[in-house]
């Protein structure tokens, strides 16, 4: 504990830069949950996908979409997500996985599924470059 003091004694602009990003990150986590809800990891998510079943949902491009995508994904455009939402079947209580490229588009997905009465969705953390970057499965089927 002395060092401690020392060195904050001795190093204050250290210190308060610590704070400030210690603050940033509780803010940002803070944040993503009460706006996207619980993201999931690519642990997580091949978890839900082993156990549950969801159904997936692409929210890239199509030309993204062709390029590579998690197995048995739907290819749902974010732009046209809420106009094709009836792809998405009449269970709303079924678990939805959202993924686009970098795990921004798929929290406004999720919001909007979870508009539309989806009661679990939701967004992949990192998107498909995430789920690339962990050395997991694309198919271009």
């Amino acid at each position: 504990m002395e060092q401690l003091l020392h060195f904050v004694a001795n190093h204050p602009i250290l210190f308060v830069l610590f704070g400030a990003v210690l603050i940033a990150l509780i803010a940002n986590e803070v944040h993503g949950n009460l706006t996207g809800g619980k993201r999931l990891g690519t642990a997580e998510a091949v978890r839900l996908i082993n156990d549950r079943e969801p159904l997936i949902v692409d929210v890239r491009t199509s030309a993204d979409f062709k390029r590579g995508h998690l197995l048995n994904a739907l290819n749902l455009p974010i732009a046209k997500i809420e106009e094709q939402i009836g792809v998405l079947g009449k269970d709303k209580s079924r678990p939805v996985l959202v993924y686009c490229a970098l795990g921004s588009s798929s929290v406004a997905a999720v919001d909007k599924l979870r508009k539309n009465g989806f009661t679990e969705a939701y967004p992949l953390q990192g998107g498909i470059n995430n789920w690339q970057a962990s050395n997991l499965p694309v198919t271009v089927k």
